[in-house]
């Protein structure tokens, strides 16, 4: 675990709690102002210990298939969430696990930080069976450092049931 000042966790810690609430309330086109151009999002089937294109995993999006993801999700036309599912997460845990210097050499500060955190979504189903579905797992973020604040380059979510059979995953998780 890497340590980084006070102002800088709680910097991190709202940001991911920002980006959870944009997710939770389907409010992807803010959300998806908080990736970077390059990023790469990753729901791996089973452990997450294999390289993403090496085998099957549930997502393994770029910014464009986000932003394709997105679109379908906004146009009404993407039945497995129409109407929307109510979500809430709650996130826990948060640990910055690394701190990744600038690259300009000068030892400045951090441009990127590898954040660990919990969580547990609560997904009401009310377009299909109408049931409460609970997702919990553990999210690596790396998150970026740039003019605009801190922004999402890498993202990878590891589902604890992640070697069951899962019902559609059909939003932003």
């Amino acid at each position: 675990m890497s340590a980084v000042d006070e102002a800088t966790r709680r910097e991190i810690e709202e940001f991911l709690y920002h980006e959870a609430m944009l997710a939770d309330e389907s409010r992807y086109p803010e959300w998806l102002e908080l990736v970077t151009d390059d990023i790469h999002y990753w729901v791996p089937a089973g452990d997450g210990d294999y390289e993403p294109g090496s085998r099957v995993s549930f997502l393994n999006d770029n910014r464009t298939r986000l932003a394709t993801r997105i679109t379908q999700l906004m146009s009404g036309r993407r039945y497995s969430q129409v109407p929307k599912s109510p979500m809430r997460r709650i996130i826990s845990n948060i640990q910055v696990l690394a701190v990744h210097p600038d690259g300009d050499g000068d030892g400045g500060s951090a441009d990127e930080y590898e954040v660990g955190s919990n969580f547990v979504l609560y997904e009401h189903a009310v377009q299909a069976t109408n049931d409460m579905r609970v997702w919990v797992g553990r999210t690596t973020h790396r998150l970026r450092r740039t003019d605009e604040g801190l922004r999402v380059a890498r993202k990878k979510i590891e589902l604890v049931n992640s070697t069951s059979a899962l019902p559609n995953m059909s939003f932003i998780i």
